[in-house]
């Protein structure tokens, strides 16, 4: 019956649509004003999270190393101090000491070897004045005379002895022996002018042997 009253009270009714009424009147002047919107925009902003790490404490320095206690060596006993025994000291005669000083002889010079002179070549042998078994490099034989034929004269030996020049040239011929004589002097002669020798740079005399022998 209570509530059946109050919904029949008048003044509580118009209480309440005046206050509907009000909040309409609010929300449309919010929304002419704008709040609504800056309210909307405030809503959409971004919003921005903030990550705070969180700080540790250092750890704890480590503990100082321990100290090694060296144990302490202690010091060899002393050993008692023991006098050494008196010993008798001996006595030194002294007696006066002469010495015999021999004066050091002065140094001899250097002796200085004179020059050892090469003593100077043997000269050479002189030359034969007549140099025998001396050989020719050209000859020609002689001709076995016709008088040593016709006198049946079958050998014969003769010496001579030829003067040659510088160039090896025989520029005169002499009959030292001949045996027979004077048979086959001449053959020899002519023979002997012919011949050649070796050039020696200066003239010499040589001799020469020459036999016969007549074959048949």
């Amino acid at each position: 019956m209570d509530f059946a009253r109050q919904q029949r009270d008048p003044t509580r009714h118009l209480i309440g649509i005046g206050f509907v009424i009000l909040i309409h009147l609010l929300v449309v002047y919010a929304l002419v004003t704008g709040l609504a919107r800056r309210a909307v925009e405030v809503i959409k902003k971004p919003l921005t999270a903030t990550i705070v790490e969180e700080i540790k404490a250092p750890p704890p320095p480590p503990p100082p190393p321990k100290k090694i206690e060296i144990p302490k060596v202690p010091p060899p006993p002393q050993q008692p101090y023991v006098p050494p025994p008196d010993l008798p000291v001996p006595t030194i005669s002294q007696q006066p000491v002469i010495s015999a000083v021999t004066p050091t002889p002065p140094p001899e010079p250097p002796v200085i070897a004179p020059p050892v002179v090469a003593p100077p070549p043997p000269p050479a042998p002189p030359k034969p004045a007549v140099r025998k078994g001396i050989v020719p490099i050209s000859r020609v034989s002689p001709e076995y005379p016709r008088e040593a034929r016709r006198k049946n004269i079958d050998s014969g030996r003769v010496i001579a002895r030829l003067n040659i020049d510088e160039k090896g040239n025989v520029t005169d011929v002499k009959i030292v022996e001949a045996n027979p004589a004077r048979v086959f002097d001449r053959a020899v002669i002519d023979a002997l002018l012919q011949w050649k020798f070796q050039a020696d740079g200066e003239k010499y005399v040589g001799e020469i042997e020459v036999e016969f022998k007549l074959t048949d």
